[in-house]
């Protein structure tokens, strides 16, 4: 869906809206991990002006009365190469483009959560098995040093 995305500019003085860019932005599930991002490229150049993991913990606002924008924070956007904090904010060209928007990333944002919480139980399951089976198992020192005692007492013998 086309709109035009801009970043909060906190460091300059008075703190400013700066536009990003206008494109298509899209979000992306991937295919063996189950991870979702949003991504965006600027129209003519496709030079990436938003990409970042949505996550559970993310939550779209709307924008200064506006039906048609949201604002939202993002813990690590690498549209800039490397990893920073962003507030983003995304104008649509209708009221209506921004509710399919907002919908579309609510329904990634409780996907992610609920494959978060399945493999928490994963995780869970599987170090429980871990521990159960530490526990079946014991160590025989005894009969390690017998072991040893027994090699070197034939390699004597070969001598």
């Amino acid at each position: 869906m086309r709109a035009k995305l801009f970043r909060f500019a906190s460091e300059n003085d008075p703190p400013e809206w700066k536009e990003r860019g206008t494109g298509d932005v899209k979000l992306l599930k991937h295919k063996e991990r189950g991870t979702i991002r949003l991504l965006m490229r600027r129209d003519k150049t496709l030079k990436i002006c938003a990409n970042h993991y949505v996550v559970p913990s993310m939550e779209l606002k709307p924008n200064a009365g506006s039906d048609r924008a949201w604002v939202w924070n993002t813990y690590a956007d690498y549209a800039d190469e490397a990893p920073k904090p962003e507030l983003l904010a995304i104008r649509f060209l209708n009221a209506e483009n921004a509710q399919k928007f907002k919908a579309k990333f609510e329904e990634c944002k409780n996907e992610v959560k609920e494959k978060a919480t399945k493999a928490d139980v994963t995780k869970n399951d599987s170090a429980d098995k871990v521990a159960e089976k530490l526990e079946e198992l014991t160590v025989k020192e005894e009969s390690k040093v017998q072991d040893k005692e027994e090699g070197k007492q034939e390699r004597e013998e070969k001598q």
